[in-house]
Order: C-alpha cells, then sequence, then structure tokens
C-alpha cells in the first residue's frame, strides 16, 4: 500500500467529487494544449489527487511533475459545466507537495532564492541592479551561457529599466483632483515596485484625476501571492496579516491593486484564513475591498478627467488572474472604451495563458517559453500598435516573446494607455 501523502486533501474531498470529468476544461489548459497529456491537465491531475487521497499512488517524482506543469491558470473553472473550484485543490496539493516530497538539491536552491528575493522589494532591488547596469548585453548569448542555466530566464525576461526607476518609490498620500469621490488604498507590489514604477505612478495619476485620494503605506509588504500559487500557504497566510493590518490602519474605502496576481490572491484571504480566529472575519472584511484598478474606475462611472484621442490598434489581453480566477472582463474594456481613437482588434485563444503564470516562466521556461510563442503570434495577427493587459508578469513575457519574433507592437499595462490619453503624453 502506498504512503497517503494527500491526506491533508481529506476536507476537499467534496471538491474532488464534483469533477465528473466531462474534459471541457481540456482545450482551455495551457499545459494540455502544448503537451497534449491527459496527465498535464485539470482532470488528470484531479484524478491523481483522487488516487493520492485513496493511497492507490505516490507522490513521486513523476507524480509531481505533472502538478509542476500547471499553471494555476483557472481557465479550467470558467470552462467547467460542474462548477469544479480547481483552485484549492491545486493549491493545497502544492503545499502537501513542498511538504511531503524532497526536490532536487538545485532546485530547492532556485525556489529558495525566488522566495527570498521576490516578495522583498528591498533585496529584489539588489539582485536587479547587475541586470539593470548590464542593460541589454544581459540577453547576449555570451552572458546567457556564462551563468546557471536556471537563471537565464531572469536575464531575458527582466525588463529595461534606470537605476533611478529601480528606486522609485510611491508617494504615501496623492490627493484627489477636484472633490474627493473615494479614498483609495493602493497595494504598490513587489515585482511592480522594482521594475515598474512606471505602472504605480500611472496609477495614482489615473486615480487621483479621477477624483480618488491615494494612500499607499510604505510600509506595506508582499500579499503573500507568489508563495500562496507555489505552495507555500504558511508563508502567504503570513503576509496576508501584515497586509491587512496596514491597510486597516489606512482607514480606505477600497484597496486598488494593478496585478492580477495578487488580486486574486487578495480577494480569496477570507479562505486563506478562514481557520484562524484572530483574523477570519477581519480577512473577510479585507478582501471584501479589494478591486482590480480597471474595477475602481469602472465602479465610479462616466470619466471626470478628459480624454486626448490615441489613434491606435490595440489588442487587450486578458490576464488569466484577472479574468478566470476573478471574472473580471467587462470592467477593462470599458475603461479602453473611455479612450477616443483606438481600435480594438480580436485575438484568437484570448483565454489560453501566456505562460507568465507567477513563477512559472522561471521554473518552467521551454513550456513557458512555447505558450508566450504562441500567444505573441495570436496577438500580432490583428496587427496592433499596442497590447495592453493588466499584469506585469504578463506584460513581460509578451514583451519577450514579441521581441524574439520581431514584433513592433508596444506591450504596456492598461493604465499606463489610460494615463497617456488624460495627460495627453505619449506612451514611453
Amino acid at each position: 500500500m502506498a504512503t497517503n501523502s494527500f491526506q491533508p486533501l481529506a476536507p476537499l474531498e467534496p471538491l474532488l467529487n464534483a469533477c465528473v470529468h466531462c474534459g471541457f476544461c481540456l482545450p482551455t489548459c495551457p499545459s494540455y494544449v502544448v503537451l497534449g497529456k491527459e496527465t498535464d491537465s485539470p482532470r488528470g491531475r484531479i484524478y491523481a489527487m483522487r488516487a493520492g487521497l485513496d493511497a492507490r499512488i505516490e507522490l513521486t517524482p513523476t507524480v509531481v511533475s505533472h502538478f509542476d506543469t500547471c499553471l494555476g491558470c483557472m481557465a479550467c473553472e470558467t470552462a467547467c459545466p460542474s462548477g469544479v473550484k480547481y483552485g484549492p485543490l491545486i493549491e493545497h496539493t502544492r503545499a502537501i507537495v513542498e511538504t511531503a516530497h524532497t526536490r532536487p538539491q538545485g532546485e530547492r536552491w532556485f525556489r529558495t532564492l525566488l522566495f527570498n528575493t521576490l516578495p522583498y522589494p528591498s533585496r529584489l532591488r539588489v539582485l536587479a541592479l547587475p541586470l539593470v547596469l548590464l542593460g541589454s548585453l544581459r540577453r547576449s548569448s555570451l552572458v546567457q551561457r556564462l551563468v546557471p542555466r536556471r537563471m537565464r530566464p531572469l536575464l531575458t525576461l527582466a525588463p529595461d529599466v534606470s537605476v533611478s526607476e529601480l528606486w522609485t518609490d510611491t508617494a504615501s498620500t496623492t490627493p484627489a483632483v477636484g472633490e474627493r469621490r473615494l479614498r483609495v488604498g493602493m497595494v504598490t507590489g513587489c515585482v511592480q515596485r522594482a521594475f515598474f514604477a512606471g505602472v504605480n505612478e500611472a496609477t495614482v495619476r489615473v486615480l487621483s484625476a479621477e477624483g480618488c485620494e491615494v494612500a499607499a503605506p510604505p510600509e506595506q509588504g508582499c500579499c503573500g501571492a507568489l508563495a500562496l500559487h507555489a505552495g507555500e500557504r504558511d508563508t502567504a497566510r503570513a503576509f496576508a496579516r501584515d497586509l491587512i493590518a496596514v491597510f486597516e490602519r489606512a482607514n480606505v474605502d477600497v484597496v486598488a491593486i494593478n496585478a492580477a496576481g495578487c488580486g486574486s490572491a487578495m480577494k480569496e484571504y477570507g479562505h486563506l484564513l478562514s481557520d484562524d480566529p484572530a483574523w477570519a472575519t477581519r480577512a473577510e472584511a479585507f478582501a471584501r475591498k479589494v478591486r482590480d484598478v480597471t474595477e475602481v474606475l469602472a465602479e465610479l462611472g462616466p470619466p471626470r478627467s478628459p480624454r486626448h484621442p490615441v489613434p491606435a490598434r490595440v489588442a487587450y489581453h486578458d490576464a488569466c488572474h484577472l479574468a478566470h480566477a476573478q471574472g473580471v472582463r467587462a470592467q477593462p474594456r470599458a475603461v479602453l472604451a473611455t479612450i477616443p481613437g483606438i481600435t480594438l482588434t480580436s485575438v484568437a485563444e484570448s483565454d489560453v495563458c501566456c505562460g507568465s503564470a507567477g513563477i512559472f516562466n522561471l521554473t518552467q521556461p521551454e513550456m513557458a517559453e512555447q505558450l508566450g510563442q504562441r500567444k505573441a503570434g495570436h496577438l500580432s495577427d490583428g496587427q496592433p500598435d499596442i497590447v495592453v493587459t493588466s499584469n506585469p508578469g504578463c506584460i513581460l513575457q509578451i514583451r519577450a516573446a514579441a521581441a524574439s519574433q520581431g514584433h513592433s507592437f508596444k506591450v504596456v499595462h492598461i493604465v499606463e494607455l489610460l494615463d497617456a490619453s488624460m495627460t495627453g503624453r505619449p506612451l514611453a
């Protein structure tokens, strides 16, 4: 009889039983689309979870590999006619993997580096400094050969920013332009603070121009999304408690986020801390306040700030953790509709992940690259001048894939395009 490492899944058995193995999830699953294996599909993984819970399989490296190929994009939840909640299943299974399975030493070292760097902006800035100083040289074949293979995706994906941009921080308070409509707490993020200071600044300008007082507490830390999606639940819970406390003190009406992966995790804080008597109610209250920045703008109603025309063909990429995990699809498009002059292009396989998926493009670079190439190709079919999305990871992934294919379209965050229209300044 196999060792039952999967026993912690027992409380989620009703979720396993909800799957009727119909296969509607298969064509929407990026790992199945690329690999074509049943074992690398949501249906196959749920079957493996059931087999593990019944002690019919062990947590072998092969079994673990099939869970590792999951991007956690939640497209399967959108497609499922039975309403299977796959997210909690894969998150708890990954927690089991990280607790009960011993990864190879090199993999352990690499994951330790990521989880001790990415959630901490000050550490990330130090790590990024050599990449910034190297500039475009870091993508050269010579430099790529000089670094360990596992580190090469970091060199390829990291954006080109200046030293000053790397250390730019968002103002702790920005007043509303005109009469205040809302007090918004802004999550400045981890990777965003280090590599996307311009996105944070654009977010503040847009919200302020629309009548929002913006509070960005400087003491805020990571939201825990990367840890949660990778199975490090205790770490994610600790980050969640700290972030909740920070924004409770800030006394805001809503908490805005410009990173889809972070937003999806924060909206699930009530579930994450449901068994913590001291934090369960506070977590639920916090989660109810969380909004993607496009949700905040859409809920405010007709725009207050005038828009300048942006004559461009624009392709919108649905970030998985916004469209699938949060169900936010209409609001970004409503925001884009307020910008005069743009023409939205259609995108094939718009619901299929670009391959970013948190740290997936660092831990599974070959598969992530295939998905990125596929996404860039579909986006380019509409001949866009600009590709917009709502997640920093997607921006990095699509930029890298587009550059490798020789495409000239810009890839920007949706608030950057909106900011350009509102200020009349061209996109960087």
